[in-house]
């Protein structure tokens, strides 16, 4: 019998049965497999059905095989269909993809190119497609890459930043410079601060009509918005999200008009989620500060539902990624009243979910994707749920 075909139905069983309500269904999108599957996206289509996304292939950047793999759940099917090819840059990782529709209904993919197959050598590409909802992969009908042109006001806005910080950096030498300092003048470079932009989390929409497509830089650090007013027809950069390791930023928005970028925290203890935000719909950002989230160092998402509340899909714990969690905010992130378990594994057990994406649909139901890694192979999970899920006692 085959082990993988084996697995995902006892797996789904299992899974039914913990989650007996019928406010709870999930399911792996294709078979546990022995590739690298990660950092998946998902959105919902205009004609009810879900699209997934993520990269497929045997590492990261260091991988020249990497693309971006989709695949479809068409509404009131319970099986995905076999996955198609999204998008395939020949001989370099094709890594983080990002789905998102537009006020038009048009589907955006984004991702990167990892070019000398190092993250900060990053190219930010996008493809658009009107004919999206049919059997197998979207029609593309345009592709770009993403110019922003980050000017002199971002190393000042970095210096700004890491002086409102002051960390501390007791050890210094001539030859081991101050991190922040490193920063600073690596800042003062054209060349590095114009390349190197990441995608993870999907765009923010604001009542403007605005887009916000979070981005992060792993050479610099730090994260913005790329921001678009014309519907995708051209971006510029906001001003930084600066701190110590705030990467992966997810942008929601208050009912004041305030922006709140969580950010996954690369940098080191106390492991918090960080936040920053803004007051002028995203070209200037606080410095990023610990909140009292847990993160172990690992992408998360927060989105703002249709009554109020806010979700917030996360590792909830300090050193790994072997829990993952919903927790729902009735007061725009002040406090997290709810919270449940998505998945719980025993941590050094090899197991990890991670890298979730969130959406609400038209119904009102959440549905979630995520690096699903178990010993016995990985793969992608989809899961569907009321709210009021996230409220019961585990």
């Amino acid at each position: 019998m085959n082990f993988g075909k084996w697995f995902t139905v006892v797996f789904c069983s299992l899974s039914l049965y913990a989650f007996a309500a019928p406010d709870f269904e999930g399911e792996l999108i294709f078979p546990v497999q022995d590739k690298h599957v990660h950092g998946s996206s998902i959105v919902e289509c205009p004609n009810g059905d879900l699209l997934a996304c993520w990269f497929h292939g045997s590492g990261e950047r260091s991988a020249n095989d990497v693309k971006v793999n989709g695949a479809r759940l068409k509404k009131g099917a319970t099986e995905w269909s076999p996955m198609f090819e999204m998008a395939d840059t020949p001989e370099f990782p094709d890594c983080n993809p990002v789905l998102f529709m537009d006020a038009q209904d048009r589907l955006w993919l984004f991702w990167i190119v990892v070019k000398a197959n190092k993250w900060e050598h990053s190219l930010l590409k996008y493809r658009r497609a009107e004919n999206y909802q049919g059997d197998g992969p979207p029609q593309w009908s345009w592709q770009d890459v993403i110019s922003l042109p980050i000017g002199d006001e971002f190393p000042d806005a970095i210096k700004r930043g890491f002086d409102e910080l002051d960390p501390p950096e007791d050890l210094w030498a001539e030859y081991a410079p101050q991190y922040s300092k490193m920063i600073i003048e690596a800042a003062q470079d054209k060349a590095k601060r114009q390349s190197g932009w990441m995608t993870r989390i999907h765009p923010a929409v604001l009542p403007s009509g605005r887009i916000l497509l979070p981005l992060y830089s792993d050479g610099f650090n730090v994260s913005l918005a790329a921001i678009s007013d014309d519907l995708g027809e051209t971006w510029r950069p906001s001003l930084p999200m600066v701190g110590l390791g705030p990467i992966q930023p997810t942008i929601v928005r208050k009912k004041d008009g305030t922006l709140v970028a969580y950010l996954r925290d690369s940098g080191g203890a106390p492991s918090r989620a960080m936040m920053s935000t803004s007051n002028d719909d995203g070209m200037n950002w606080s410095v990023a500060r610990d909140t009292d989230i847990l993160n172990p160092g690992s992408s998360l998402e927060v989105i703002a539902l249709k009554d109020g509340r806010w979700a917030l899909v996360y590792n909830d714990t300090e050193d790994g990624r072997y829990q993952l969690a919903l927790a729902l905010s009735d007061n725009e992130g002040a406090t997290w009243k709810s919270k449940r378990h998505l998945e719980r594994a025993e941590k050094g057990q090899g197991s990890a979910f991670a890298y979730p994406s969130m959406i609400q649909a038209k119904n009102g139901k959440l549905h979630l994707s995520y690096s699903y890694s178990v010993k016995a192979g990985k793969s992608i999970k989809h899961v569907t749920l009321d709210p009021a899920w996230i409220e019961q006692a585990e």
